[in-house]
């Protein structure tokens, strides 16, 4: 019967795994290396970088900042992701600014219209 892979060796075949393309396996991998460790960071960041949403993301990153607070790999990718976040909402709020800037001058417009006319 053949030895089990140890944590080293998982970790590895999980890389592997995910660099490949294969999500769900790498997932499965990274969920047996971390049910033997939860606390296990390298396990906990390629969950992240697998993640489908940026909440999930997010969870896993934290995560790992609970586990190490001085992961600055972490660190770093939270940032960017509340960065994109805020760029994001700034964007809306201008293109609203405008829309609002052009509705007021298209209404001030009628109005002069309106009051030549009359």
């Amino acid at each position: 019967m053949g030895e089990q892979p140890n944590r080293e060796e998982l970790l590895r075949m999980g890389i592997r795994a995910a660099k490949a393309g294969n999500k769900e396996g790498a997932r499965q991998i990274f969920e047996r290396v971390l049910s033997d460790d939860n606390r296990n960071e390298r396990a906990m960041m390629w969950m992240a970088k697998m993640a489908d949403t940026r909440t999930e993301r997010k969870q896993w990153l934290n995560r790992v900042l609970s586990v190490n607070p001085d992961n600055a790999q972490a660190q770093q990718a939270l940032t960017r992701i509340d960065y994109r976040r805020s760029a994001k909402e700034n964007r809306t709020l201008v293109l609203f600014g405008v829309l609002t800037g052009v509705l007021i001058v298209l209404a001030i417009t009628i109005i002069v219209i309106v009051a030549v006319v009359k």
